[in-house]
């Protein structure tokens, strides 16, 4: 079985492959974001999980090693803006007091690669959001929290911030940060199925 490799700090993601029966082994990538010049949040995103995953399936100790390497990025695509994360706490209660009562489109790019023989397969995935009417003091104590300041679009669905969200129109896991039935069909284009890494949860 092929070492799972997570090429992101992300808890949420790993919480996610962890709750697919997969344990990953963290490396971050290190990828500076701002040398970024591609245009919409589709292309951003893929193309930042793409620069993820190859810098992690680069290394010396990973490259040629039985190895997959995911790399994932997500942003918020809203009023035709591309939103990452907040600057600071006043940027965050801006984009809320724009974003709520309305929707945006949550874009999460994945991007696999075989670490042993260098092939790889990637997809983006988009999921409207749509936001709850927030009053300038939930916006407030939300961000006081802390929350938004870590997070691409300036909050989460599963955490604190889940309350804000009225609904969403796609995969709730790609909202999280990962969507586990794009990364089935990543892995099966690569030979590897899901099923391999439940070793451990088969019962006799």
């Amino acid at each position: 079985m092929k070492t799972f490799i997570l090429a992101s700090a992300s808890p949420a993601r790993r919480r996610l492959l962890q709750a697919a029966g997969i344990e990953p082994r963290v490396i971050v990538s290190g990828v500076d974001e701002s040398v970024i010049e591609v245009a919409g949040g589709a292309a951003i995103a893929g193309t930042l999980a793409e620069l993820k995953a190859q810098a992690v399936a680069g290394l010396p100790y990973v490259a040629g090693s039985s190895a997959l390497v995911l790399g994932c990025d997500s942003v918020l695509e809203f009023d035709g803006d591309v939103l990452g994360k907040p600057a600071d706490a006043a940027d965050a209660v801006a984009r809320w007091k724009a974003m709520r009562g309305r929707s945006g489109v949550l874009h999460t790019g994945h991007c696999l690669i075989d670490a042993e023989t260098g092939s790889n397969t990637s997809k983006t995935v988009g999921t409207v959001v749509h936001f709850a009417d927030l009053t300038d003091e939930e916006i407030e104590v939300y961000v006081a929290t802390g929350e938004p300041l870590h997070v691409a679009g300036a909050f989460t669905i599963d955490g604190l911030g889940g309350v804000f969200v009225d609904r969403i129109e796609g995969d709730h896991g790609n909202v999280v940060g990962l969507s586990l039935p794009t990364l089935r069909v990543l892995m099966t284009i690569l030979g590897v199925g899901v099923i391999d890494y439940w070793a451990g949860r088969i019962e006799a």
